[in-house]
Protein backbone atom coordinates (compact mmCIF):
# COMPACT_ATOMS: atom_id res chain seq x y z
CA UNK A 1 0.00 0.00 0.00
CA UNK A 2 0.99 3.26 -0.52
CA UNK A 3 0.27 6.38 0.48
CA UNK A 4 -0.43 9.06 -2.20
CA UNK A 5 -1.69 13.04 -1.78
CA UNK A 6 -3.68 14.37 -4.54
CA UNK A 7 -3.62 17.96 -5.01
CA UNK A 8 -6.53 19.31 -6.36
CA UNK A 9 -8.32 16.63 -5.16
CA UNK A 10 -11.68 17.78 -6.54
CA UNK A 11 -10.39 18.44 -10.10
CA UNK A 12 -11.83 16.38 -12.83
CA UNK A 13 -8.90 13.45 -13.19
CA UNK A 14 -8.35 13.61 -9.30
CA UNK A 15 -11.62 12.62 -9.00
CA UNK A 16 -11.52 9.85 -11.39
CA UNK A 17 -7.83 8.93 -10.24
CA UNK A 18 -8.70 8.53 -6.53
CA UNK A 19 -10.84 5.32 -6.89
CA UNK A 20 -8.70 3.61 -9.35
CA UNK A 21 -6.07 4.60 -6.55
CA UNK A 22 -8.04 2.83 -3.63
CA UNK A 23 -9.49 -0.04 -5.65
CA UNK A 24 -5.77 -0.89 -5.62
CA UNK A 25 -4.99 -0.80 -1.93
CA UNK A 26 -3.73 2.69 -1.44
CA UNK A 27 -4.38 4.63 0.94
CA UNK A 28 -5.45 8.68 -1.04
CA UNK A 29 -5.39 11.88 0.58
CA UNK A 30 -6.91 14.36 -1.85
CA UNK A 31 -6.15 18.07 -0.95
CA UNK A 32 -8.91 20.65 -1.68
CA UNK A 33 -9.89 24.15 -1.26
CA UNK A 34 -13.44 24.08 -0.59
CA UNK A 35 -15.05 22.75 2.59
CA UNK A 36 -18.14 21.99 0.44
CA UNK A 37 -16.81 19.19 -1.47
CA UNK A 38 -15.44 16.45 1.06
CA UNK A 39 -18.49 14.75 0.54
CA UNK A 40 -17.72 14.06 -3.59
CA UNK A 41 -14.10 13.98 -2.45
CA UNK A 42 -15.12 10.92 0.20
CA UNK A 43 -17.17 9.17 -2.03
CA UNK A 44 -14.36 8.52 -4.24
CA UNK A 45 -12.96 6.46 -1.64
CA UNK A 46 -10.38 9.20 -0.98
CA UNK A 47 -10.02 11.36 2.46
CA UNK A 48 -10.63 14.82 1.84
CA UNK A 49 -8.08 17.31 3.55
CA UNK A 50 -9.19 21.08 3.34
CA UNK A 51 -6.22 23.09 2.38
CA UNK A 52 -5.73 26.44 0.86
CA UNK A 53 -2.61 25.20 -0.97
CA UNK A 54 -2.37 29.01 -2.94
CA UNK A 55 -2.33 30.31 0.76
CA UNK A 56 0.36 27.69 2.43
CA UNK A 57 4.06 28.31 2.58
CA UNK A 58 6.63 25.78 2.11
CA UNK A 59 6.94 25.03 5.43
CA UNK A 60 2.92 24.31 5.55
CA UNK A 61 3.39 22.55 2.62
CA UNK A 62 6.46 20.42 3.78
CA UNK A 63 3.97 19.24 6.86
CA UNK A 64 0.72 18.41 4.13
CA UNK A 65 2.95 16.18 2.45
CA UNK A 66 4.88 14.34 4.90
CA UNK A 67 4.31 10.95 5.90
CA UNK A 68 2.89 10.48 2.51
CA UNK A 69 5.12 8.25 -0.58
CA UNK A 70 3.78 9.96 -3.20
CA UNK A 71 2.23 13.85 -4.25
CA UNK A 72 0.45 14.35 -7.41
CA UNK A 73 -0.29 17.47 -8.80
CA UNK A 74 -3.42 17.96 -10.34
CA UNK A 75 -4.55 21.40 -9.00
CA UNK A 76 -4.79 24.39 -11.06
CA UNK A 77 -6.59 27.97 -11.42
CA UNK A 78 -8.82 26.74 -14.18
CA UNK A 79 -8.54 29.45 -16.66
CA UNK A 80 -8.91 32.11 -13.95
CA UNK A 81 -6.65 35.76 -14.02
CA UNK A 82 -3.18 35.71 -15.08
CA UNK A 83 -2.24 36.73 -11.42
CA UNK A 84 -3.89 33.92 -9.78
CA UNK A 85 -2.84 31.13 -12.53
CA UNK A 86 0.68 32.27 -11.66
CA UNK A 87 -0.12 32.27 -8.01
CA UNK A 88 -1.21 28.55 -8.61
CA UNK A 89 -0.07 26.75 -11.40
CA UNK A 90 3.86 28.42 -10.71
CA UNK A 91 4.26 29.59 -7.48
CA UNK A 92 1.96 27.03 -5.12
CA UNK A 93 3.32 24.14 -7.90
CA UNK A 94 6.65 25.10 -7.05
CA UNK A 95 6.52 25.57 -3.39
CA UNK A 96 4.75 22.33 -3.34
CA UNK A 97 8.01 20.85 -4.91
CA UNK A 98 10.24 22.29 -2.65
CA UNK A 99 8.06 21.21 0.31
CA UNK A 100 8.23 17.24 -0.92
CA UNK A 101 12.42 17.93 -1.07
CA UNK A 102 11.97 19.24 2.20
CA UNK A 103 9.54 16.69 3.55
CA UNK A 104 11.93 13.67 1.42
CA UNK A 105 8.64 12.59 -0.37
CA UNK A 106 10.54 11.48 -3.08
CA UNK A 107 7.71 10.57 -5.60
CA UNK A 108 6.04 13.54 -7.29
CA UNK A 109 4.12 12.97 -10.71
CA UNK A 110 3.13 16.39 -12.25
CA UNK A 111 -0.12 17.03 -14.51
CA UNK A 112 0.89 19.21 -17.49
CA UNK A 113 -0.54 19.50 -20.71
CA UNK A 114 0.77 18.64 -24.28
CA UNK A 115 3.71 21.03 -25.69
CA UNK A 116 4.43 22.40 -22.14
CA UNK A 117 7.84 23.99 -22.76
CA UNK A 118 10.06 27.09 -22.43
CA UNK A 119 9.80 27.67 -25.68
CA UNK A 120 6.11 27.19 -25.99
CA UNK A 121 5.87 29.58 -28.41
CA UNK A 122 2.53 31.63 -26.75
CA UNK A 123 2.37 34.88 -27.46
CA UNK A 124 1.87 37.17 -25.03
CA UNK A 125 -1.51 38.70 -25.92
CA UNK A 126 -3.00 35.40 -25.54
CA UNK A 127 -5.09 34.42 -22.70
CA UNK A 128 -3.23 30.87 -22.65
CA UNK A 129 0.15 32.62 -22.15
CA UNK A 130 0.22 32.42 -18.20
CA UNK A 131 -0.92 29.52 -17.84
CA UNK A 132 1.57 28.10 -20.79
CA UNK A 133 4.31 30.61 -18.30
CA UNK A 134 3.52 29.25 -15.31
CA UNK A 135 3.33 25.32 -15.69
CA UNK A 136 6.81 26.17 -18.03
CA UNK A 137 8.19 27.34 -14.60
CA UNK A 138 7.05 24.47 -12.20
CA UNK A 139 8.15 22.07 -14.98
CA UNK A 140 11.18 22.86 -15.15
CA UNK A 141 11.53 23.79 -11.56
CA UNK A 142 10.72 19.71 -10.71
CA UNK A 143 12.91 18.75 -13.30
CA UNK A 144 15.57 20.25 -11.63
CA UNK A 145 14.60 19.20 -8.06
CA UNK A 146 16.26 15.96 -7.89
CA UNK A 147 12.86 14.55 -6.64
CA UNK A 148 11.68 11.08 -8.11
CA UNK A 149 9.41 13.05 -11.16
CA UNK A 150 7.18 12.30 -13.69
CA UNK A 151 5.91 15.16 -16.21
CA UNK A 152 2.67 13.92 -17.65
CA UNK A 153 1.58 16.43 -20.19
CA UNK A 154 -2.00 14.93 -22.01
CA UNK A 155 -3.38 16.83 -25.09
CA UNK A 156 -7.00 18.01 -25.07
CA UNK A 157 -8.86 16.39 -22.41
CA UNK A 158 -12.46 14.96 -22.86
CA UNK A 159 -14.87 13.73 -20.68
CA UNK A 160 -14.70 10.22 -23.52
CA UNK A 161 -15.13 6.97 -21.53
CA UNK A 162 -11.76 5.84 -20.93
CA UNK A 163 -9.84 3.38 -23.44
CA UNK A 164 -7.41 2.25 -21.43
CA UNK A 165 -4.91 2.80 -24.82
CA UNK A 166 -2.60 5.79 -25.80
CA UNK A 167 -0.42 7.01 -27.93
CA UNK A 168 3.20 8.44 -26.36
CA UNK A 169 4.67 9.33 -29.86
CA UNK A 170 2.77 11.76 -31.55
CA UNK A 171 3.86 14.82 -32.85
CA UNK A 172 0.80 16.85 -32.33
CA UNK A 173 -1.79 17.31 -29.98
CA UNK A 174 -5.03 15.90 -30.73
CA UNK A 175 -6.96 14.78 -27.18
CA UNK A 176 -7.61 12.57 -24.48
CA UNK A 177 -10.23 11.80 -22.07
CA UNK A 178 -9.74 12.24 -18.34
CA UNK A 179 -10.50 9.21 -17.46
CA UNK A 180 -7.45 8.00 -19.68
CA UNK A 181 -5.34 10.63 -17.79
CA UNK A 182 -6.53 9.32 -14.34
CA UNK A 183 -5.28 5.85 -15.71
CA UNK A 184 -2.02 7.11 -16.81
CA UNK A 185 -1.42 8.24 -13.63
CA UNK A 186 -2.30 5.47 -11.76
CA UNK A 187 0.08 3.33 -13.63
CA UNK A 188 2.72 5.96 -13.77
CA UNK A 189 2.57 5.56 -9.82
CA UNK A 190 3.51 2.03 -9.90
CA UNK A 191 6.19 1.79 -12.74
CA UNK A 192 9.57 3.28 -11.91
CA UNK A 193 10.56 3.23 -15.49
CA UNK A 194 8.58 6.57 -15.51
CA UNK A 195 10.80 8.36 -13.26
CA UNK A 196 12.79 11.61 -14.54
CA UNK A 197 10.99 11.11 -17.57
CA UNK A 198 8.57 13.86 -19.56
CA UNK A 199 5.54 11.67 -20.89
CA UNK A 200 3.43 13.61 -23.51
CA UNK A 201 0.59 11.46 -24.95
CA UNK A 202 -2.74 11.36 -26.89
CA UNK A 203 -5.18 8.53 -27.41
CA UNK A 204 -4.22 6.21 -28.94
CA UNK A 205 -3.67 2.32 -29.39
CA UNK A 206 -1.39 1.41 -27.07
CA UNK A 207 -2.31 -0.32 -23.38
CA UNK A 208 -1.46 2.44 -21.07
CA UNK A 209 0.64 -0.36 -19.07
CA UNK A 210 2.88 -0.74 -22.41
CA UNK A 211 3.21 2.83 -23.33
CA UNK A 212 4.84 4.81 -20.77
CA UNK A 213 7.64 1.93 -20.38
Amino acid sequence: MARILLIGGHGKVALLLAPLLVARGDHVTSVIRNSAHEDEVAATGAVPLVADVEQFDTDQLANLVSANDAVVWTAGAGGGSPERTYSVDRDAAIRSIDAAVQADVRRYVMVSYFGASTNHGVPPENAFFAYAEAKAAADEHLRASGLDWTILAPSTLTLDAPTGLIDTHAAESESVSRADVAAVVAATLAEPATIRRTIAFNSGDVPIAQAIV
